[in-house]
């Protein structure tokens, strides 16, 4: 089932970047695939814990998909897994919630709002 809201994780630097100019064109991975990765709420821990271990002052965002049209694909990556990935800019506009990334008692990324 595809799902509506997807989350995209970022430092805070650039959420401050993305409020101020409206808009996120991509992290450096991002802008060299051609698209900004998102992740699922189930796949968002897996994608924390690869790509951001380590890593302080992050922030996990919440995205309406809905608000994104044709902009959103879903490709098979980690596993053939399908992840949603932005084809173009990710506009405020379509910003949910955003948080610092905490984890629950668990260990699972917390998601925000």
């Amino acid at each position: 089932m595809i799902q509506p809201t997807a989350y995209k994780v970022m430092t805070a630097a650039e959420f401050a970047h993305m409020q101020r100019e409206q808009a996120f064109h991509g992290s450096a991975v991002d802008l060299a695939d051609g698209f900004i990765h998102l992740s699922t709420a189930e796949q968002l821990s897996v994608t924390v814990d690869k790509h951001f271990a380590g890593q302080t002052n992050l922030v996990v965002v919440a995205i309406d998909l809905s608000r994104l049209g044709d902009a959103v694909r879903w490709e098979p990556s980690r596993g053939g897994d399908l992840f949603p990935h932005c084809h173009g800019a990710l506009p405020l506009a379509a910003v949910l919630a955003a948080a610092p990334l905490e984890r629950r008692s668990d260990g699972a990324v917390k998601l925000p709002g």
